[in-house]
């Protein structure tokens, strides 16, 4: 919101003060410049300009000075601090980007699209808000990002700034083929390892980035298409870990079981589009969701994954307390300035032009 402010306002106390001094030089008894025995003749003579300039003088003089003083309380411009109180929460959102996820079974926008790619768009809008899905957005809280394949990562510490979140999200991607010169594949050795789902470690990893917030309700949503056939850590001992910390975990399964069209790259580098088979652990991602209290959904399209994430929208907010800061535009020099050109004008003109005598 923008305002304006005098920081240091206590200067304005001068204010009295100044118009006393003011008050008192102009009531001074001053001695005339020559002695007449009468001015009768003279009060006849015409009021030229710079006579009535001189007797604005004072004024000027006093206007100088006030100005000065708005300087001294320092006017500042900007906008306002506030603190804000409402309802907030704290969501680690934890995603699969293990192979399976470049699976083309889902559209947007009439356009076939990997699942990887519809998550995006659908996480980006459960955090920023869309009309259009139903989805309100989760401005006021505080959201993080785990992402998980043959190994998890911590993409985004848990924070309110959504539009860098959002940035990141959008930048996610399936491990990749690195070739050399030659078209040979460098990474064949580790390739098929990061490819992997490790559930378990995704959600731990998850945990730990919620367990020292402060936040009085704590939300992970996981995100997968597949099975734990990676990792170190059991997915079921993930969500009892979660469970102990009071961490709810709500899982979502996604894409369909059986063939689905996947992108491959053949021995020339060339992509092509074949069967391949996925199985999402629907049983598995149950059990982990409802031994925390939380609920599993599953979803074979865009549309349905933005129904799931507009169910997950409205669960229960926890109050929370902000404080906003802004930085404000000093505006000082400008009254100074003006009010000292403005005392120093007076001065020169009383010295030069409007000079009395003696």
């Amino acid at each position: 919101m923008d305002s304006f402010r005098f920081y240091s306002w206590h200067w304005f106390g001068l204010m009295p003060l100044l118009f006393a001094l003011l008050w008192f030089f102009s009531q001074r008894t001053q001695r005339p410049a020559s002695l007449y025995s009468s001015i009768l003749e003279l009060k006849a003579l015409p009021v030229t300009l710079m006579l009535r300039v001189s007797r604005l003088l004072p004024y000027f003089f006093a206007t100088g000075l006030c100005l000065m003083v708005v300087g001294l309380a320092r006017p500042q411009a900007g906008k306002s601090e506030s603190r804000i109180r409402g309802q907030g929460i704290a969501i680690e959102l934890v995603l699969d980007v293990s192979g399976s996820m470049e699976a083309l079974d889902f559209q947007l926008n009439d356009k076939e699209v990997s699942r990887l790619e519809a998550v995006k768009h659908v996480v980006s809008e459960f955090i920023a808000g869309s009309r259009r899905s139903g989805l309100a957005g989760r401005s006021n809280d505080l959201v993080g990002l785990v992402s998980f394949c043959g190994f998890a990562d911590s993409k985004c510490p848990l924070t309110l700034d959504h539009g860098a979140l959002v940035e990141i999200v959008k930048n996610l991607e399936v491990p990749k083929a690195i070739r050399d010169r030659r078209g040979r594949v460098i990474n064949q050795d580790t390739l098929q390892e990061e490819l992997a789902t490790a559930i378990g470690d995704g959600v731990t990893l998850g945990v730990d980035r919620l367990k020292d917030t402060k936040a009085k309700s704590k939300v992970l949503i996981l995100l997968t298409d597949g099975d734990n056939n990676a990792g170190v850590i059991d997915p079921r001992e993930a969500a009892a870990i979660a469970n102990e910390l009071g961490i709810k975990l709500y899982a979502i399964g996604i894409g369909r079981n059986g063939t689905v069209p996947f992108p491959q790259e053949d021995e020339f580098g060339r992509r092509v589009l074949v069967g391949a088979q996925f199985r999402v652990d629907e049983p598995l991602l149950k059990e982990m969701s409802e031994s925390t209290g939380a609920s599993y959904f599953h979803a074979s399209d865009a549309v349905g994954l933005a129904k799931v994430y507009a169910k997950i929208d409205s669960m229960e907010k926890s109050e929370f307390e902000e404080s906003q800061f802004s930085q404000y535009t000093e505006l000082f020099r400008w009254f100074s300035g003006a009010g000292l050109a403005i005392v120093f004008g007076v001065y020169v003109m009383k010295e030069t032009r409007f000079r009395s005598l003696p």
